[in-house]
């Protein structure tokens, strides 16, 4: 099992629309195989920063959900509202 932590700053004003589409990530990402959970949370002191913690079954199921057609669309959309490029960070036990 893995966890896979995801750093995002959302540009000034997009917060919405960020919520929108990451939301929609979720739900793909639910349906990948070897998907767990994923909880989106937000920095308290600063909402533009934006982690999402995921639980995959193992780095194969992350590397696959990660590369697929539906990430990469999804992104297509999310990479425009961020202020820099998201930070990927992969954990395990």
């Amino acid at each position: 099992m893995i966890r896979v932590l995801i750093e995002r700053h959302v540009a000034d004003g997009l917060i919405e629309h960020y919520e929108k589409a990451a939301r929609e990530t979720l739900t793909l990402a639910m349906q990948a195989h070897g998907f767990i959970s994923g909880e989106a949370l937000y920095d308290i002191d600063n909402p533009e920063h934006r982690v999402i913690l995921a639980t995959y079954r193992s780095l194969g199921d992350w590397q696959r959900w990660a590369q697929s057609s539906e990430r990469r669309g999804m992104m297509a959309t999310i990479s425009p509202m961020l202020k820099t490029e998201e930070k990927i960070t992969l954990l395990e036990h």
